[in-house]
């Protein structure tokens, strides 16, 4: 019998493995052949679990269980809740900013009552477009990556399903394609609170002063990105579809974090 380890399940899928549990935090998970044993740094049975919730709303794959949960589930559950905290009764479809976008996209549209369209195509082949060194080569690789449906958005009012807004530079280009393309209306909602401050634990997220959310009200990001409405869901809406209540990390959220961080002046 072999041993595996993975940073998500859906590579035991794919490798036709049986899930058994995850790694606890501060675990340590030793393989020698086919044994495993496992120890814990001291103290850390007894410290506080602290999840990044962000791998609900936007890292984790679709096809994944984490914190007790299946991720594609959960980001739908998240535009079901949005739809009722935000809803859009006089559009004529929903649709999602691919990928994460668009599960949350099919939960608003079955809570809505309206059609889920696939509105824009991408390119599987261009990654991850806010993880990139400079806005130019974000904004190049969002042109490359997302390209909208025109016959399908032309003269319609629609509700955009995003899953999370940081600098707001990339939404207000894919909301002026989407005009470009026709669109009557753009009611654009997020399936996560405003992202507020920045991330310690290894997200490349900026300073809090290059997070729109961070000195923006909501109305002053919708004229920004220049939608007709814009809404995003509340802590609360989020956490009541969570299966873990309580373990979860906010620090982009409320920039409060569960370690002390030390910081340093460059010269």
């Amino acid at each position: 019998m072999a041993i595996f380890l993975a940073s998500e399940s859906c590579a035991f899928d794919l490798m036709k493995a049986e899930f058994v549990r995850e790694i606890e935090p501060g675990e340590i998970v030793i393989i020698r052949g086919n044994k495993l044993e496992s120890f814990f740094l001291p103290g850390s049975q007894k410290a506080k679990k602290a999840f990044c919730v962000f791998e609900n709303i936007y890292f984790s794959r679709p096809d994944s269980h984490i914190f007790d949960d299946n991720i594609y589930q959960v980001r739908k559950r998240l535009g079901e809740r949005l739809a009722v905290e935000h809803p859009a009764h006089k559009a004529d479809f929903v649709m999602g900013i691919p990928d994460s976008g668009n599960y949350a996209a099919l939960g608003y549209a079955q809570q809505m009552g309206l059609p889920f369209e696939l509105g824009i195509v991408r390119n599987h082949y261009i990654g991850r477009t806010f993880i990139q060194p400079s806005q130019f080569m974000r904004e190049f690789r969002v042109r490359v990556k997302l390209n909208p449906i025109r016959d399908m958005i032309k003269g319609k009012k629609v509700v955009v399903i995003e899953d999370s807004i940081v600098r707001g530079t990339t939404s207000r280009g894919r909301i002026q394609e989407l005009r470009e393309a026709g669109a009557q209306e753009i009611h654009m909602r997020i399936s996560c609170p405003p992202i507020t401050s920045p991330c310690f634990y290894g997200i490349d997220f900026p300073s809090s002063g290059e997070l729109i959310a961070h000195n923006k009200t909501v109305k002053e990001i919708a004229d920004f990105i220049k939608v007709d409405s814009l809404g995003f869901l509340s802590l609360e809406g989020m956490l009541a579809v969570m299966k873990e209540k309580g373990n979860f990390l906010f620090s982009l959220l409320h920039g409060q974090i569960p370690t002390a961080i030390q910081r340093t002046r460059t010269s």
